[in-house]
């Protein structure tokens, strides 16, 4: 009975919460999926609701309708409301806080009456090239395809017509946050993807934008490119407040009432960082889906140019190298789906989840170094290592030794490796991290990927035991960290406060599976030659 008592307790703290203002709202607009979810003063997750979007291709540009964002958002609202109403009986009318995060970097240019001049050009667009080229010359920092500097440079270039007619240049966070609140701000890690952000004031670099002034001089139609983008703030400052025309934008039943504070709109690598408590010098997340990153938060700049790493920063505006693959688990997931068609046809019922367990554990029989065998898992092109377009590829020698164990292990270390090349250069530049924290649904069999990781990059990786909530989750806990009053830094806030209870596992490198994944490793970049030409002959 005791158990009984302590989920009705829970159900009348949660409800008391939600009656009384002091839940926090997190919303993120990903690629995929608009997310927002309740969350209450212990950081529990009360309630959630969602709305599946699509980008499209339009006259060559990856692009969202405006339109589209806020039908999303409402629809995402109304469900959370719904989801709410259903778990506790309670609509929320009032909150503590409210907090926006967006896919970051892209374009969403505006004129002095703020209409929307072309459409939303996405992350995804790679039109850039000339001008994220120029912009590294010039300002001796990597200036990548999607930030919002080289969109804007690229249409200078390119001499559009909406240019002249340019007042305001946003990210998606920045644009809906605006919109809820009339204030053109943004939290300073999606700023970061704007335009590089110097560590030590935590705004816009001074040197690098008087540069682009010179160099953009009579090309845009202010002196300043400065007064084009919004203002920057770090996490815990008050960003404004939910206006009428706001709370009108969010819930058109009027159930949300405006006055609600905002904590500065963020971007999803910024939430991602959160969500994973990793926004301290030396502390890390790798992330492991379609793509694979890492963000590593460095204790200071890097001193030479990468065009494999990415600076950005965190909420807090400690600089971070962001090493980002485009393959990650997906050509994985295909072998997965092959050995269960197999599993199938043998009279199995073992699901996918069975069967990506039982192929994982079979990767720790394997030898350390794959027994020989070689894969590379991309099904796309991969900056890192100079391939424009992909092919998925096994091979070996004669003299390997093909085991269902080697095959595994391989394919295992086909989705980290072009991520050690990357991280290798961190190693080089003196760059140290104490652990990483990693996520994505490749960790949900235990203790598999999350061991052969640690051998990958030479550190603990820790993977929480309970699955990550995500970015929404991540930007209500920013939010939190507003209506906490700010009081702690923002690493040990989450320190303290968030993480203090929450259940992790760590498993520290292996040193035979270290020393195999380095052998593995050197005949995977000795082998880089026949995966190029696989791509121009197929």
């Amino acid at each position: 009975m005791a158990h009984e008592h302590g989920a009705d307790d829970q159900q009348d703290t949660a409800r008391r919460a939600l009656e009384e203002g002091r839940a926090t709202l997190g919303i993120e607009l990903g690629s995929t999926r608009i997310k927002a979810v309740l969350v209450g003063e212990d950081h529990t997750p009360l309630a959630s609701g969602s709305h599946a979007w699509e980008n499209q291709l339009v006259d060559g540009t990856w692009t969202y309708a405006l339109d589209a964002v806020w039908d999303g958002l409402r629809a995402a609202v109304a469900d959370l409301l719904s989801d709410a109403g259903r778990r506790y009986g309670v609509r929320p009318t009032s909150l503590a806080a409210i907090g926006v995060s967006a896919m970051m970097h892209g374009y969403l240019a505006f004129d002095a009456d703020d209409e929307l001049l072309v459409p939303f050009r996405t992350w995804r667009n790679t039109s850039t090239g000339a001008a994220a080229s120029e912009l590294t010359e010039l300002f001796g920092y990597n200036i990548p395809l999607r930030w919002s500097v080289a969109h804007l440079h690229q249409a200078v270039l390119d001499a559009e017509p909406h240019v002249a007619d340019v007042r305001f240049v946003t990210t998606l966070a920045g644009y809906v946050h605006w919109r809820l609140t009339g204030r053109k701000v943004l939290g300073v890690g999606d700023a970061s993807g704007m335009f590089p952000v110097d560590p030590a004031t935590r705004g816009y670099d001074a040197d690098l934008l008087a540069r682009y002034d010179a160099l953009a001089a009579d090309r845009l139609p202010v002196d300043h490119l400065a007064d084009l983008l919004p203002e920057v703030l770090v996490a815990g400052q008050e960003a404004g407040r939910l206006t009428d025309e706001g709370a009108a934008l969010l819930d058109p039943t009027g159930t949300l009432r405006a006055g609600t504070p905002l904590c500065p709109p963020e971007g999803d690598a910024g939430t991602g960082m959160v969500a994973t408590a990793s926004v301290a010098p030396r502390t890390a997340n790798i992330s492991v889906g379609t793509s694979i990153f890492a963000m590593v938060v460095l204790e200071q700049p890097l001193a030479r140019v990468h065009h494999e790493i990415d600076l950005v920063t965190t909420p807090a505006g400690d600089l971070v190298a962001m090493v980002h693959c485009n393959n990650g688990a997906s050509e994985l997931g295909e072998w997965a789906g092959v050995f269960g068609r197999f599993a199938t046809a043998l009279g199995s019922d073992a699901g996918a989840d069975e069967v990506f367990g039982v192929l994982l554990r079979e990767a720790l029989e394997g030898e350390a170094d794959g027994g020989g065998l070689l894969a590379y898992n991309y099904l796309s092109g991969e900056p890192i290592t100079g391939l424009e377009h992909g092919r998925p590829l096994v091979v070996r020698t004669p003299d390997s030794r093909l085991t269902l164990g080697n095959f595994v292990r391989t394919q295992v270390y086909g989705a980290f490796g072009t991520l050690s090349l990357g991280i290798r250069i961190l190693a080089a530049e003196g760059v140290e991290v104490d652990a990483m924290f990693a996520h994505g649904g490749l960790f949900r069999t235990a203790g598999v990927a999350q061991r052969l990781l640690a051998a990958a990059v030479g550190t603990p990786v820790a993977v929480g035991r309970t699955a990550g909530e995500g970015g929404a989750w991540g930007i209500a806990v920013l939010a939190g960290y507003l209506a906490s009053g700010a009081t702690q830094d923002l690493g040990t806030y989450l320190t303290t406060d968030v993480f203090a209870d929450a259940e992790i596992d760590v498993a520290h490198p292996d040193p035979a599976d270290v020393a195999g994944y380095a052998a593995w490793l050197e005949r995977y970049e000795a082998g880089l030659p026949v995966e190029r030409t696989a791509t121009e002959v197929l």
